[in-house]
Parts: C-alpha cells; sequence; structure tokens
C-alpha cells in the first residue's frame, strides 16, 4: 500500500501545485491557457506515439483490453441511467451525471500508467484510442437525446478525427505496424517533448479545479462519485477478472475506470445547453476523493 501512495502521492501533488499556483496569482491565466493547449496538441500525442512506436503488439494479449476499454464508459453511462429514477433530475442535470460517470481524466490516467509495470503506458495508449472516441459520441448523443442539441453526429466525427490524442495513437500504431524504423533524432525529440508532458498536464489540470463549485453539488454530485470512483471500477474489474484477464491489463482498465471525469466536461456542458456548474461542481469533487479511492483500487488490483 505504501509503494501505491507513494506513486499517487505526486499526481495529486503536482494537481495541488497547479491550483494553488493559479489561485494566487503567482502565475497569470493567460499561462495556464498556454500550456492546456502546449500539452493537448503537442505534448500529449509525442507521448503517445513514443510510447506506441516503441511497443510489442499483439492482438491477442491485447484483444481482451480492448474490449474493456468499450465496456468502461457504456457501462458508467449505463449506472448513470440507472440511478436517474431515484434523482430525478431533468435533461440538463442528467447530462452532466452521465459525463460525470462515463468520463475519464487522461492526464492523470497516463500520469499513473507510467508508474505500472510495462507495458502498462501502451495499454493505456490503446485505451485511449478507443474510449477517447467511443466516450465523445456516448455524451453528444446523451445531449442531442436530452436537451435537442448534440451539433450532429458529422461534427462529432470530425473532431474526433482532428483530436490530437487519437491521432497520436493512430500515428503510433501505424508507425509499429508497419515495421519502420523512426530516425534517433526524431526518438530523442520525441523522448524529450514526452518527459515534459504529464507534469504540465498535471499542473493544467490543477490550475481548472474550481473550489467554490462543490457548493452546487447537491445529490446528483454524491452519486456520480459513487458511480465513476466506486462501482464503475468494481463492476469492470469483476467482469474482467471472470473474463480471465489479468496483471498489468486488469490493472490499467481498472485504474481507467477509477478516474475522476474529464475537465473537458465542463466545456461541452457550456456549448450544448448542460448544467455546466453542477458539471464543475462533478470535475473538482471527484479529482478532490479520487485522492482516497485512486489508491485503494490499485491496492486492490495490484
Amino acid at each position: 500500500m505504501s509503494v501505491i501512495v507513494a506513486a499517487v502521492l505526486p499526481v495529486f501533488a503536482l494537481l495541488i501545485l497547479g491550483h494553488v499556483a493559479r489561485r494566487t496569482g503567482f502565475l497569470e491565466l493567460a499561462f495556464w491557457s498556454q500550456v492546456e493547449k502546449g500539452t493537448y496538441f503537442v505534448l500529449f500525442p509525442a507521448l503517445l506515439v513514443l510510447r506506441l512506436v516503441q511497443a510489442e503488439m499483439d492482438l491477442a494479449s491485447t484483444g481482451m483490453v480492448m474490449l474493456g476499454a468499450v465496456l468502461t464508459p457504456l457501462t458508467g453511462g449505463l449506472l448513470a441511467y440507472l440511478a436517474r429514477p431515484f434523482l430525478q433530475l431533468d435533461g440538463p442535470d442528467f447530462t452532466s451525471l452521465f459525463q460525470g460517470s462515463a468520463r475519464f481524466n487522461t492526464y492523470v490516467g497516463l500520469a499513473l500508467a507510467a508508474t505500472l509495470p510495462a507495458p502498462a503506458l501502451m495499454l493505456a495508449a490503446l485505451v485511449l484510442a478507443i474510449m477517447i472516441p467511443l466516450v465523445n459520441v456516448l455524451c453528444v448523443l446523451v445531449f442531442a437525446r436530452e436537451v435537442h442539441q448534440g451539433g450532429g453526429l458529422r461534427n462529432v466525427v470530425l473532431s474526433i478525427l482532428k483530436n490530437p490524442l487519437i491521432l497520436g495513437c493512430l500515428c503510433g500504431i501505424a508507425l509499429n505496424l508497419s515495421g519502420l524504423q523512426l530516425p534517433a533524432l526524431v526518438l530523442e525529440v520525441l523522448g524529450k517533448l514526452a518527459v515534459m508532458a504529464l507534469p504540465l498536464g498535471l499542473l493544467a489540470v490543477g490550475a481548472g479545479l474550481r473550489l467554490k463549485a462543490l457548493r452546487v453539488g447537491g445529490r446528483a454530485f454524491v452519486v456520480s462519485v459513487l458511480i465513476k470512483l466506486v462501482l464503475l471500477p468494481a463492476l469492470l474489474g469483476l467482469v474482467m477478472k471472470s473474463l480471465g484477464l489479468e496483471g498489468v491489463g486488469l490493472q490499467v482498465l481498472v485504474m481507467f475506470a477509477a478516474l475522476p471525469t474529464a475537465s473537458s466536461a465542463y466545456i461541452l456542458a457550456r456549448q450544448l445547453g448542460g448544467n455546466h456548474e453542477l458539471m464543475a461542481a462533478m470535475i473538482t469533487g471527484q479529482t478532490l476523493v479520487a485522492l482516497l479511492t485512486l489508491p485503494l483500487v490499485m491496492a486492490l488490483v495490484l
């Protein structure tokens, strides 16, 4: 347990440091927007390309992990629908519960995957390649149903195809399967960019936390915490273990299922007519509670 806490604490220490730096004004707001843009469009894609290019891919050994990546957001969304009748939520509120149950924080996930044994980062990249487009399609469909806004499936597909994390995954997988060897200089540049990705990404996530948003949480917020941080990882772990998945693959999947929801959910809620204030409470609250739940979840599967 002490080893797991030692692995998780630096991740959350960077989140806290980013939040403190923003709240105190030590670093201006313009700085954080540039950091977020740089990590999203350059540093994280470089990390994903590097890990996937260097990975030893075997469909037979990764097939179960890919199945789990599909089941994770589907199960989270199903749990949100099952909880809805007890909460009596309107459309905008339910979209926040759905996003709070199905989405995941990519930056925290990759940072934690880096603390697991090989090939955890490679498997994490594969999980992202499946879950990012799937969860985006699911969320937009829910918005279209609940608040009659979704931007159209065409816009969703285009946004997925332009997603730099997806492009990084696809590029890394294509290079790996092609057998092409990247020049040493390119690998070195990718390596230096990848080293910066995780710390800067975590600082940006911490800077985006809004503690005042917790005032509007309510029952929907509490249920989102229970679904995302407790029920979803527990159910997914039991299902995948019953299907025979073990080792690092199981660890990566359960860890991703136990991640707090993504900060990008707030932007989608504002753009498509969801309850963005409730969404902000879920993002901040889940991230804080995950400081306690993630070490416990990881201890159970390690």
